[in-house]
């Protein structure tokens, strides 16, 4: 009976302690070494990371400081209504020969393919003001979002200029864009034969309600940047043919720096390029200049 006795009283002192030692553990705070889950918005962004494939922009560039200005907060504004992940990437062409804009898009590829999963082939003076041109990953094809029914200027049927989107493995299967494009014009068309020829077949955005006038933003001033539409040497001849011999295997440049450099606080990044010129293949990088005629 003693024992029965001792055994209750051990019990009650133990649920007892239990309850007191319990009530004191409850006043401190409790810590994990597990991360804390971020908040929803937080946690939003890593899934996209973590599940959407990234975007490297490419903007060749020249001299278009102020169409940059706007051209940066546009491009994030609307690119991060579609949750889209991306960078932008300015190439900038510092050297005294003509304007290379497939040339650039080359290097420009280069620079990012090991970080980014597909390229928007991007001029910086055209600007999507309509949300139903998406920007995802163009896994069926490149995919042209400033299409000839669309395009403020241009509008015929092989047209793929402005903005195009191509996923790396597609780019590399073409093996880039010709580099022998020096001036304005003509690289864009020699590129959709590259699609052609490697069976890709471009597809635009449909059912959009907008048209030429209200798709797009076009801040070019022609008035103020004319065009190098120059032709000198056998250019004319060259470029009007399909290039089977250089592209993105062959690009002649001298990366001069890179500099990460915010815009109204939005993170770009800018490779100053300098392209360097064979000068027996393509000698129209640099046209002379034309010889002006004495008036008596």
């Amino acid at each position: 009976m003693g024992n029965r006795l001792t055994c209750s009283k051990c019990l009650m002192i133990c649920l007892v302690a239990t309850l007191i030692i319990g009530c004191y553990l409850a006043s401190f705070p409790i810590h994990s070494d597990l991360p804390a889950l971020p908040k929803p918005a937080k946690y939003e962004k890593v899934l996209n990371k973590l599940h959407k494939k990234h975007l490297a922009v490419l903007v060749p560039f020249r001299d278009r400081f102020e169409e940059l200005l706007e051209f940066v907060p546009h491009m994030y504004s609307f690119l991060n209504k579609q949750k889209i992940p991306f960078h932008i990437f300015v190439i900038q062409q510092k050297d005294s020969n003509r304007f290379n804009r497939a040339s650039l898009i080359n290097v420009g590829f280069l620079f990012t393919k090991n970080d980014f999963d597909y390229i928007a082939m991007h001029d910086v003076d055209l600007l999507p003001i309509n949300d139903d041109l998406k920007y995802d990953y163009p896994e069926d094809g490149p995919y042209h979002i400033s299409s000839p029914k669309t395009h403020p200027k241009y509008h015929y049927d092989t047209f793929i200029g402005g903005i195009l989107l191509v996923k790396n493995e597609h780019y590399e299967l073409v093996k880039g864009m010709s580099n022998n494009y020096w001036g304005w014009g003509l690289e864009d068309d020699e590129f959709y034969v590259r699609l052609k020829d490697a069976g890709l077949t471009v597809k635009r955005p449909e059912n959009i309600a907008t048209g030429p006038e209200n798709t797009f933003k076009h801040i070019h001033d022609k008035t103020y940047r004319r065009r190098d539409m120059r032709k000198c040497y056998n250019q004319r001849e060259v470029t009007r043919r399909r290039d089977r011999v250089t592209g993105l295997h062959d690009v002649a440049y001298k990366l001069w720096s890179r500099h990460n450099v915010t815009i109204d606080s939005l993170p770009i990044t800018v490779l100053n390029v300098e392209l360097l010129c064979n000068k027996s293949v393509t000698p129209w990088c640099q046209c002379p200049d034309p010889v002006k005629v004495k008036t008596k």
